[in-house]
This record gives structure tokens, C-alpha cells and sequence, in this order.
């Protein structure tokens, strides 16, 4: 597994990290604690040391923390990044990013992580309620009484990234990014590169898409929220598989699944220092976490390009 450096702290994480939340159970109903544990068990077997969780991502903190607490050595070398700002209850998920929000979630956390300390907290969004200003210093506050070590932000604008950086010193952020949404590469992540902050991508398989398990005729289940985003509806769906379709041979070629071939294309992209890869299947996050073992050669890459510009523009969001 490659290991990379996260901002400049002299912290090392994993280039494929573990998405906690599908392991909540909250959007995934065939979720288990048996396979939870196996899951991470995975994980951690696979050379990931990387695991990323939150506040609101429900069990997934406690799940996270009893494996550990079973491992120390695991623990010692684990590198765990959750979140605050977001809370969910039984009415759904809440913006709480005020500082006494802040403090309040990130040692609910340490309690659920049975530890003493988290390496990278991020501000999970901006709450439209509170300066980002505001927010960034709490989480300063958090560094400097030694209950974090890092701090991050997901789901901010640059300009918010930029704000929240001249009050608090960002190590890493965390957009969403893959394939067909690539809109940071323009002015994001430039300027993490120039700051030498890292970026941590989620959804590189686009909420299972890029995968490949779904098929042309596929039909969703009536609580799947999937067919809500247009990648998943009409000319965009056929686009996508046309997509798939191309990228297929290349993954037999290499003799991988389409998912290793998708996240080692990810994590070679310059500025993308570490994915998360959901799971709650151990033999999910192994075909994610056999990318971290593999380099694409130049002549790939340039094949993958091609595709994806002759694919063309992407429509990924809902219309607003």
C-alpha cells in the first residue's frame, strides 16, 4: 500500500482510506455489525491505516472504536480522521458548527474512539448559520488544547477553504472527486498544492457507478436515493455504461476489477493524496485497497483520458 504524507504533518496515511459510512447502516439496510467488523478487519489486513468517520455517520464511531480497542497495535498505528458540523437525529441531518457545537462532537468522539486524541478533524460543512470563521477557530482551539492533531474541512468552497485556512491551518481537504466530477482540478486543488495541504477525495466510485456492478437494465430499489442524481437516469445512465464499457477491457488487461483500476486511476491524479472507499463488504474495500499497489503506466492513462473525453461532460448533481 502506497503511503503518503498528510500536509505537513509527519503523519502517513494510506493512498485508499476507509469510508465509514456505509458501515452506519443509515442509507444501507443489509448492514450488520459481523460484517462491519469484517470489514475493517479487511481493511486493516489489506495495509490501510487510514479510517474516516464523523459525528453523524451514526454507529460507525463506536463500531470503529471497538475494533481497534482490540488491536493496540492497530490503534497505535491507525490514523483516524472523523468530523463535526453535522449531527443527525430521527428528523434527519442537522448544520451544528457554532464552537460549543464544535468542542461538544469532537469529545463525543474521542469517547466512541476510545482515544485520547484524533489525528485529522474536519469542519464536515459549513453551517449557513455560522461564520466559516468562526467555526475554523474552534477547531484551532481543538489543536492547541492537544485533543486534535490536524485539522481539515469537506464540502467548502475555495473561498471558504481560504477563509477557514488564515484562522485555523488546513492539513487537508476533503472534496468530493472521481472520474466524472473533476471540477477541483481547476482551481482547488492548485491551491492545496501550493499549500502543501493534502487532499482526501470522497465518492471515487460515484455512489457505486464506477464500479460496474449495476447493469444497463438495472432497477433500483424504491428507497435507493441513487436514481434521484441524473448519472443514474436517461442519456446520462447510457453515457456512463458506454464509459464502463470502455474502461472494462483495460481492467482485464492489468487483471483487475474495474474498481481497482477506477481508485488507482484516482490516487495517481497529481494532488489527490489519499480516496475514500466505502464498504461494508470485506471484499469491497479489497478490490479498493489492491489500487494501493498499483501504478498506472503512462500509455493508460492516456487511453482512460481519451474515454473520458469522448464521453464528454458529465451531469452529476440534481438541478437545483
Amino acid at each position: 500500500m502506497q503511503m503518503r504524507r498528510l500536509g505537513n504533518t509527519s503523519l502517513q496515511i494510506s493512498a485508499v482510506a476507509l469510508g465509514c459510512w456505509p458501515i452506519s447502516g443509515i442509507t444501507s439496510p443489509d448492514v450488520n455489525p459481523d460484517d462491519s467488523q469484517r470489514t475493517l478487519a479487511a481493511a486493516a489486513d489489506a495495509g490501510i491505516n487510514f479510517f474516516d468517520t464523523a459525528c453523524a455517520y451514526g454507529i460507525s464511531e463506536g463500531l470503529l472504536g471497538d475494533f481497534l480497542a482490540r488491536s493496540p497495535q492497530l490503534s497505535t498505528s491507525a490514523v483516524i480522521a472523523s468530523k463535526g458540523g453535522l449531527e443527525r437525529d430521527e428528523s434527519g441531518m442537522h448544520h451544528r458548527a457554532r464552537p460549543e457545537d464544535l468542542h461538544r462532537q469532537c469529545r463525543q468522539s474521542l469517547r466512541l474512539l476510545r482515544r485520547e486524541q484524533i489525528e485529522l478533524y474536519y469542519l464536515h460543512a459549513a453551517d449557513p448559520d455560522v461564520p466559516v470563521e468562526e467555526s475554523a477557530g474552534a477547531i484551532h482551539e481543538l489543536v492547541e488544547q492537544g485533543l486534535i492533531v490536524a485539522a481539515g474541512a469537506s464540502n467548502l468552497s475555495l473561498d471558504q477553504l481560504q477563509r477557514f485556512h488564515a484562522i485555523c491551518p488546513l492539513q487537508a481537504v476533503q472534496p468530493a472527486y472521481n472520474m466524472l466530477q473533476r471540477e477541483i482540478e481547476r482551481e482547488m486543488l492548485p491551491w492545496c498544492l501550493s499549500q502543501q495541504i493534502s487532499a482526501c477525495v470522497y465518492w471515487p466510485l460515484l455512489k457505486g457507478l464506477l464500479a460496474g456492478r449495476l447493469t444497463r437494465d438495472h432497477v433500483f430499489a424504491s428507497n435507493d436515493s441513487r436514481p434521484g442524481y441524473p448519472m443514474f437516469q436517461g442519456e446520462e445512465w447510457q453515457k456512463n455504461h458506454d464509459l464502463l464499457d470502455r474502461l472494462r477491457p483495460m481492467a482485464e488487461g492489468l487483471g483487475v476489477s474495474l474498481t481497482t483500476l477506477v481508485v488507482a486511476w484516482t490516487i495517481g491524479q497529481e494532488g489527490i493524496t489519499s480516496a475514500l472507499c466505502g464498504a461494508k463488504r470485506d471484499w469491497q474495500i479489497n478490490e479498493s485497497a489492491a489500487a494501493g499497489n498499483l501504478v498506472l503506466s503512462a500509455e493508460l492513462n492516456q487511453q482512460i483520458e481519451l474515454a473520458l473525453q469522448e464521453r464528454g461532460a458529465a451531469v452529476t448533481r440534481p438541478a437545483v
